[in-house]
């Protein structure tokens, strides 16, 4: 997962560490803040082109990076990477990271000794656990230092480097990482030397990052966080949810929270142990079904939602959209005629609002407006916030499936 910040700052907010919340059931919430560096829209409501090009471009490094650790640590290759792909930093249009993605949610872990709070992004699209060293430069003015007496030198190196040349590089150490009370012992987490211009607190609020996709997409190759809570038997459930609606988003650890959900939830099966990645039924455009059978990615840790090009192209089409040449894989439609989208996730259809759907209007005579759904560069899709916001959606690792329910 990697959050991108635009260059310009419009909102920080100060975080306030609010107290987990202990819920029914056994599992407790970690409230999630809001923070706002900048808009995919102007405040004329016209679309921020710069802005959404980075973003779209900036969850394309992050997949990639995935891609890469999923071959070096399983010996194949993904089966969504596209052959020929550029990755990395080898060339191609430049891939930015933390300075393209406007929103993210941030909350708290403690770790080490004395037990230290740190600020975090939770995201599904990466597996490691990253803050800034004891012997970091500049880089990391600002943000709070890990220093630890407990924790343990692996003498190996980490460097977390995307395709724009920003990176987080560092050594990898273990320590006591403790989430709503549950504590990983012996967790791998590296500890940065230095944090490239897209981490540094100016653009990057949080102290650091923590993954919640699976080993197989680990850089360190290791449990991330929430596994090693599992094995460990710290969890009442081996589930964790996310709310992202306000005013009180929400990371439940432990289960679900009833109290933001109604009715039952729809499980989709894990297909493939990496990022979480579940078949995603249909895409419905203005009530009629355009796709069906595609496997998609569920990432807490992007806003939009990415598609396979084809894909993309046919929904469009379907709906009165049209491609914008040279802008990374955006699609218009009349501003006028916002198209009514749903996805179906294990025979159950959830609507994305159109007021969602709509990022912003590009202008024009008749005025166009950009689509939540861009073209991607995989084969399967990356399921945002753009979905994500308006249902209740639960990761459970014990069954291997992620499940999505109303909002309450």
């Amino acid at each position: 997962m990697h959050f991108i910040l635009v260059t310009v700052i419009t909102a920080l907010p100060l975080f306030i560490a609010a107290a987990p919340r202990r819920v029914k059931q056994g599992g407790t919430a970690i409230p999630l803040t809001l923070y706002k560096h900048s808009s995919l829209v102007n405040a004329d409501k016209s679309v921020n082109s710069e802005a959404l090009k980075s973003h779209v471009a900036s969850t394309t490094a992050k997949i990639l990076r995935g891609f890469d650790n999923f071959e070096k640590n399983t010996g194949a290759p993904h089966p969504s990477a596209v052959k020929g792909a550029q990755q990395r930093g080898s060339g191609g249009e430049p891939l930015n990271t933390f300075s393209g993605n406007p929103n993210f949610w941030a909350g708290t872990i403690s770790v080490g000794t004395p037990a230290t709070t740190y600020i975090v992004l939770f995201d599904t699209g990466s597996s490691d656990l990253v803050l800034p060293g004891a012997d970091c430069d500049d880089s990391c003015d600002g943000h709070k230092i890990y220093q630890s007496s407990t924790s343990v030198y692996l003498g190996e190196p980490f460097d977390l480097l995307f395709g724009n040349g920003d990176s987080a590089f560092g050594h990898q150490y273990t320590d006591n990482v403790t989430i709503v009370g549950l504590t990983a012992n012996g967790q791998t987490l590296g500890a940065a030397s230095h944090y490239s211009r897209g981490f540094q607190s100016k653009q990057f609020a949080p102290d650091g990052l923590m993954g919640m996709g699976f080993q197989a997409i680990s850089e360190y190759n290791q449990s991330p966080v929430f596994q090693t809570l599992i094995t460990q038997g710290q969890t009442d459930e081996p589930v964790f949810a996310f709310s992202f609606t306000e005013p009180d988003p929400e990371l439940y650890i432990g289960g679900t929270n009833p109290d933001m959900y109604v009715g039952a939830f729809s499980w989709a099966r894990v297909i493939q142990h990496g990022f979480w990645t579940v078949i995603m039924d249909s895409a419905l455009g203005n009530e009629q079904t355009l796709l069906t059978n595609v496997v998609a990615i569920i990432d807490t840790g992007t806003d939009l939602i990415h598609g396979k090009p084809s894909d993309v192209a046919k929904l469009y089409e379907a709906i009165g959209g049209t491609y914008e040449p040279n802008a990374h894989g955006l699609y218009t439609f009349p501003c006028d005629a916002v198209p009514r989208i749903s996805l179906t996730f294990a025979g159950t259809s959830f609507s994305i609002p159109p007021e969602t759907f709509n990022i912003g209007n590009i202008g024009g005579d008749p005025p166009r407006c950009i689509g939540g759904i861009v073209a991607g560069r995989f084969t399967s899709w990356i399921v945002g916030r753009v979905f994500l916001r308006h249902v209740y959606t639960a990761f459970d690792l014990r069954n291997s499936r992620v499940g999505f329910a109303i909002l309450a």
